[in-house]
């Protein structure tokens, strides 16, 4: 199969990847033999794609559309793989096949229709179906589980933004405050389920099954408000173009937090540190507009 990786996976993958990584240069071989391994026909790389994976749609032999995807090890797919199979296609997307040889880095999953999401819909609509979703993926983890735990995964976030916050003094307040959030809420924390780990709009795709099904976890154990502090930001970029958008976001937050039974200042703690770390991250990559706008929407909590 011949074909140029998506720009938008070109660009994700280049601003994180370590020295001496050769997985996108890999790519169009690792296509080839996981397409002649399950014997599909390939119709369409889905573009723009995602920001840490190829997704492919395909067929299989009997006819049956599905989705190939391919990600690098840093993307942790074995993890994806384990969760979805633990959630057997409740609110989530349906794995298709067992781990098996050749299957490293490789997920073939149940087709659902790429180009509509829950973003699609009104708002208030689409923050609606978005809970609910999230809502059926928080189960008990499977025992003896490997996943990442949240304080594992914001103690390595933690440091990269202490880090940053010494290159650009005038974040260190925020960053601060993030930092001192994420202490608190590491003391007590109510629950240990499994989470979607990176949930938002454009991860709920609509579905033949089910009318809405998650996509894409980067799945972690932890706490509800957690996973639901991602959905809080949702269409920042809306939020900030309008004069009422930080009253906006402190009702968003009362409002889901709400919805789902989570506690509104452990929401709104966790939504300060996922903002501000995403708004560091940003920054630390070039790319100022998304930062303006994080770090602005972060100060309002």
């Amino acid at each position: 199969m011949a074909f140029e990786p998506p720009r938008r996976l070109v660009r994700a993958l280049g601003e994180t990847a370590p020295e001496g990584d050769d997985w996108l240069e890999k790519l169009p071989e690792l296509v080839r033999e996981a397409v002649e391994r399950r014997e599909l026909t390939v119709e369409r790389v889905q573009l723009p794609g995602g920001r840490s994976s190829l997704v492919v749609l395909v067929r299989r032999a009997d006819g049956t559309p599905a989705v190939l995807k391919l990600a690098p090890p840093r993307a942790r797919p074995q993890s994806e793989r384990v969760a979805l199979a633990h959630w057997g296609g409740r609110g989530a997307v349906q794995l298709l096949e067992p781990v098996s040889e050749g299957s490293e880095g490789v997920l073939l999953l149940e087709r659902l229709h790429p180009d509509v999401s829950v973003r699609t819909l009104p708002e208030a609509k689409a923050l609606l179906e978005a809970a609910g979703t999230l809502r059926r993926l928080w189960v008990d983890p499977p025992e003896g589980h490997v996943f990442e735990t949240v304080a594992e995964r914001t103690g390595r976030q933690a440091k990269a933004m202490r880090a940053g916050a010494d290159a650009v003094p005038e974040v260190a307040p925020l960053v601060d405050a993030a930092l001192s959030a994420r202490e608190e809420l590491l003391d007590s924390p109510p629950e240990h389920r499994l989470l979607h780990g990176t949930f938002r709009q454009s991860k709920v795709l609509s579905g033949d099954r089910m009318p809405w099904l998650a996509v894409g976890p980067d799945p972690v154990v932890g706490e509800h408000a957690f996973d639901l502090a991602r959905l809080v930001r949702d269409r920042v970029e809306d939020l900030i173009a309008q004069p009422s958008g930080a009253t906006t976001t402190r009702r968003r937050v009362r409002r889901l937090a709400e919805s789902l039974e989570v506690d509104r200042d452990r929401l709104r703690g966790w939504t300060l540190f996922r903002a501000v770390e995403s708004g560091v991250r940003a920054r630390r990559v070039g790319r100022e507009r998304d930062a303006e706008l994080l770090l602005e929407f972060a100060s309002w909590l």
